[in-house]
């Protein structure tokens, strides 16, 4: 019997590019997610690879076009920054604005700003859907959708795993928020990054319980939220600790079978 993978993708700024690096592992392994769910900077790199894109193609697009920086000010009273010109820089990607036209079902969450609590998406608009999970509070302005805004999927579901209970055999869980505890915040650039890992990590705790394994590199903890330039770092660091944890892997899926 082949085993029913799920895959969840947690936020975590720059830090969710090693997502890559062990989804990289998983392919080199021939292991392909049923189905994939994302919070915040998961569900960007679950809406590329879902889409199609291997982890290197993503890397790639990540260091070439500065994907998580393609960002313009907002002047209104809701953030700073907003996120809606980012809507034509990832449809020159994902020229088929739908969860319909992905080969990997994926499942998005976001924070509904009216009731505090998570909303999943898996129909409509994939590229709303992901700039809404990833719109981190008072720094960007929350997204509509249908007349509802939203906020960072990660503020209160920073790893998605309810969706994919009962519809998997094995959910495997990628964390990308080891927490320092030498961390020593010397700006309000560090002091922003060291509140947001917070935040996004106390929700984790009774999540990660319902994961078959759980896989958090814990090398992360020497970078910050907003490490973009390290790309290539971050997704060397998620490729080590994956093969790292090869057997393990393995050992979970020959479970059933």
């Amino acid at each position: 019997m082949t085993l029913k993978v799920g895959i969840v993708l947690s936020g975590g700024g720059a830090r969710g590019i090693s997502h890559l690096g062990m989804l990289k592992v998983f392919n080199e392994n021939g292991i392909k997610p049923e189905i994939i769910s994302g919070s915040s900077a998961g569900s960007i790199i679950g809406a590329f690879y879902a889409y199609g894109y291997s982890p290197d193609e993503i890397l790639d697009i990540v260091k070439k076009t500065k994907l998580f920086k393609v960002l313009r000010p907002a002047f209104n009273r809701k953030g700073l920054l907003t996120l809606e010109k980012t809507y034509a820089f990832f449809k020159s990607f994902l020229p088929t604005d739908s969860f319909e036209s992905l080969k990997i079902p994926l499942i998005i969450s976001a924070t509904n700003l009216t009731n505090g609590k998570p909303n999943y998406f898996s129909e409509g608009s994939l590229i709303r859907s992901v700039m809404a999970s990833s719109a981190i509070p008072v720094i960007f302005s929350p997204v509509e959708i249908e007349g509802k805004f939203y906020i960072d999927g990660g503020i209160v579901n920073n790893l998605p795993v309810e969706p994919l209970q009962g519809n998997c055999d094995k959910i495997i869980g990628l964390h990308c928020n080891p927490v320092d505890s030498e961390y020593d915040a010397r700006n309000m650039k560090q002091l922003l990054e060291r509140t947001f890992i917070m935040t996004i990590n106390e929700n984790v705790g009774n999540r990660k319980k319902h994961c078959d394994l759980f896989l958090e590199p814990y090398e992360l903890r020497k970078f910050g939220a907003f490490d973009f330039k390290r790309a290539s770092e971050l997704f060397d660091i998620g490729y080590e600790y994956a093969k790292h944890n090869e057997r393990k892997i393995l050992e979970l899926l020959k479970e059933g079978n």
